[in-house]
């Protein structure tokens, strides 16, 4: 950003891991941050963490279950009753659940955690976005959106018709194609979208996961994979640097443009996902 320091910039997902790192570099470069987690003590805990380490007195929180979607539009009411301008969103929060199940509204809960609730979040700050331009929208996605050569649009939200990394996998392709249509719908509006890969890192990802020896997996891998605050390097570069002032449509690995796969880059897909969510959501928007 131009003037980092006047910054506000909303992470979700921000109480451990990427969006955690990611919420103390932008505080220590002088932003105003605001962290999301699920628990207001976790909350606070970060809060004063964060604090202590970079001297910066602007961090706030806000706190949502976002596998609840009417916590997501509350968490969004609250926020633009608190502040006035959104410079940067980032919809970091997400994670895969290898034992599946509905979410609180019955959606698959792979799906409305890594994506769905960050359609219904980025629509109702959409407002305060443009009002703070030039903004920015930073989807956090992965590569594992190349495991699946195509999702099934019509029945990605239903619990069980993926499964597993499945899952997964389809969340983040809807993630990429609504960071790419966003882009598109908002050109010449001075709201950037981009999707970014993060790296492969060491978090306590897929460790609620039921099954014993997928978790022993998990983390014997982990010992060979980078730290959060090396995955939080195309996030803050995303949300901070001048260099991608007026960069959107992009999918960012290593803090430069990388090739995406086909299945996120379809048109009609793009704009049939905006529709389907819009349908999904109708009774929030």
């Amino acid at each position: 950003m131009e003037d980092i320091k006047n910054s506000v910039i909303l992470i979700t997902g921000a109480t451990n891991g990427i969006g955690k790192a990611t919420a103390e570099r932008l505080a220590g470069l002088g932003a105003t941050v605001v962290i999301h987690g699920r628990d207001q003590v976790k909350i606070n805990s970060v809060i004063n963490e964060i604090k202590g380490r970079t001297g910066s007195r602007k961090i706030d929180g806000i706190r949502a279950d976002l596998a609840s979607l009417k916590e997501v539009k509350s968490m969004a009411e609250e926020f633009k009753s608190r502040f006035d301008r959104l410079d940067v969103l980032i919809n970091n929060a997400g994670g895969v659940f290898l034992d599946g199940g509905p979410s609180k509204d019955t959606f698959e809960i792979t799906f409305a955690v890594n994506y769905l609730s960050h359609f219904l979040l980025t629509s109702l700050l959409l407002g305060l976005l443009k009002k703070s331009t030039p903004s920015r929208v930073i989807l956090v996605s992965s590569e594992a959106h190349r495991f699946l050569g195509h999702v099934n649009l019509d029945k990605v939200s239903e619990p069980g018709f993926y499964k597993g990394f499945s899952a997964y996998s389809a969340a983040k392709i809807c993630e990429n194609l609504f960071a790419f249509e966003l882009a598109d719908r908002l050109k010449e509006s001075g709201v950037d979208s981009n999707a970014l890969h993060p790296g492969v890192v060491r978090t306590g990802f897929g460790l609620n996961t039921k099954n014993s020896f997928f978790k022993a997996l998990l983390r014997i891998f982990g010992l060979f994979i980078i730290t959060p605050e090396q995955g939080s390097d195309t996030s803050v570069f995303l949300a901070s640097s001048p260099e991608v002032k007026g960069i959107t449509g992009k999918y960012f690995n290593k803090c430069k443009p990388f090739i995406v796969s086909k299945n996120s880059l379809d048109a009609v897909e793009r704009k049939r996902l905006w529709d389907i969510s819009e349908k999904l959501l109708e009774s929030y928007l």
